[in-house]
């Protein structure tokens, strides 16, 4: 059996302190549900002794929470903070304080101005003053990214022996390399007499774009906890992705001689909840759960999708709540994308006539950035239209405005190809192109009902328009057309209503 590592997470309170990322009491609750039905094992639910919201969340998380989860308050090594998360941790089933201090010569120096033997002293007092209110307590080795090696075992040892149960070694400033993190760890592992007594945890920062190989580079060396959010929320550039981290340990967890108990299908599901209550958006790109994840947009990558989908994803989308692959159709698609998308959409279109679609696809994804299945559904109602046409449109150009007469003029192909062009003005750009229209085909008919209506999303969606005329003998006709133009749109609607018309009419005669 691998080992268990122990996810921490610190969405509630390392992830809010992002600019503008505030959460409200009621907001940290409904995360805080979502959080245990993800399965994590420590929530970390704020610093009580910075505000009394603060304070009062912290116990409302630990009612929340109840036994599912241990419930984790962060204080400084400061007598009245731990005081404070003891007091907020009062009534919590699973309580630990989450108290440290300092380590690297930036923060004895410059930040403390204080010394190594000092900073060692307040670290040991730190935890024993915790252990007086909870068995569980977590010390934090701030900024041991760039820490001394031995000063930081000496740290771990102390600490350790004065009752910490887990030893969190962040690298605060997201500064280290992977291979120097695991170094590190390592190091700790084989040179702390006592290690065997605690939890080692890891806390990285993604300052340059590092922070889950960081967590990784710790989990192969002996880090038995990692501390992550959400979404990577956290301050500057953010911490580890609890999703990211997670599915690396899944994806690898023979090498990695590890597993989690995280309930990985819940999140798409925990990000778009963060995302929403946070105001920060996931980018498109974001691994595991941004839009894209699962996404194909290439003809090549899209063709080995649909023949098998491990040749281009290595996570089933279901195992992270997504729904499915998205077979993005552009410009870059191929035809074997189209065919598997119009299959999926019920139609059965081979040969020539898929040839015929393809091409009209092409131009449509040249003018759009995706096209959407109620294009292709407009696109193959376009084309079947046309099958058995007796006119189609060639081309359309409208001049109008104030002042302007509005003026269209339009070409028409008959069924043997034969060209028609005509010119006519009118009241607006649809009353002239009706007119031109009306000069090439000749056949008695009224204008009873007109509508546009956009098919899919965008400004650069297809306008669809529906139409219905009258016979001169008082029967009625549909007619559609779909394009980026609504002018083009009215012209294909009309002239596909007059076609219905001269079928039905030769029909009867």
């Amino acid at each position: 059996m691998t080992r268990k590592i122990a996810i921490f997470d610190t969405t509630l309170r390392d992830g809010e302190q992002s600019p503008g990322a505030s959460m409200n009491s009621e907001e940290k609750l409904i995360i805080t549900r979502q959080l245990l039905r993800l399965g994590v094992d420590v929530i970390e639910a704020g610093f009580p002794v910075s505000s009394p919201g603060d304070f009062k969340s912290v116990q409302q998380i630990a009612a929340e929470a109840d036994d599912k989860a241990v419930v984790c308050a962060l204080t400084r090594a400061v007598e009245k903070d731990i005081d404070s998360a003891a007091a907020a941790l009062e009534h919590c089933k699973r309580p630990r304080i989450h108290t440290g201090i300092g380590v690297s010569p930036s923060h004895i120096y410059e930040k403390l101005r204080s010394t190594p033997e000092k900073i060692l002293e307040n670290a040991v007092a730190a935890v024993k003053y915790a252990k007086k209110y909870v068995e569980d307590v977590e010390f934090y080795a701030e900024d041991a990214g760039r820490s001394d090696y031995e000063y930081l075992a000496k740290v771990t040892e102390a600490v350790i022996a004065a009752g910490a149960t887990v030893v969190n070694i962040p690298d605060t400033t997201g500064y280290s390399l992977p291979d120097e993190f695991g170094r590190r760890i390592r190091f700790l592992m084989e040179n702390v007499s006592n290690i065997d007594k605690a939890t080692i945890s890891v806390h990285t920062h993604n300052d340059l774009g590092m922070a889950t190989a960081l967590a990784i580079a710790g989990v192969q060396n002996g880090a038995g906890q990692v501390e992550c959010t959400i979404n990577g929320l956290g301050e500057r550039a953010g911490n580890t992705a609890m999703e990211e981290v997670v599915m690396a340990i899944k994806m690898h967890g023979e090498e990695l001689d590890a597993h989690t108990d995280i309930n990985t299908r819940e999140f798409i599901r925990a990000s778009r909840l963060v995302s929403s209550i946070s105001g920060f958006l996931v980018q498109p790109n974001k691994a595991i759960v941004g839009a894209n994840a699962f996404a194909h947009s290439s003809g090549i990558h899209q063709d080995g999708v649909i023949k098998s989908r491990n040749t281009y994803e290595i996570i089933d989308p279901a195992d992270v709540g997504a729904s499915q692959s998205s077979i993005v159709l552009s410009a870059r698609s191929g035809r074997a994308a189209l065919r598997h998308r119009v299959e999926q959409l019920g139609y059965q279109i081979e040969g020539e006539e898929l040839n015929q679609l393809y091409d009209a696809f092409l131009d449509l994804a040249d003018k759009k950035k995706e096209v959407y299945d109620e294009d292709l559904e407009s696109l193959i109602g376009e084309h079947n239209r046309n099958q058995k046409a007796y006119y189609t449109l060639k081309s359309v150009q409208i001049s109008c405005g104030q002042p302007l007469i509005p003026t269209a003029t339009v070409t028409l192909l008959d069924n043997e190809d034969r060209e028609f062009v005509a010119c006519s003005t009118g009241t607006g750009p649809v009353d002239a192109l009706y007119k031109a229209v009306n000069e090439i085909v000749d056949i008695e008919n009224e204008l009873s009902e007109f509508a546009v209506q956009s098919v899919t999303r965008g400004i650069d969606a297809l306008g669809e328009v529906t139409i219905r005329v009258t016979s001169g003998d008082g029967e009625v006709f549909s007619g559609r057309g779909a394009d980026n133009d609504i002018i083009v749109s009215s012209a294909k609607a009309y002239i596909n209503a007059l076609n219905r018309l001269i079928s039905h009419k030769e029909e009867r005669n």
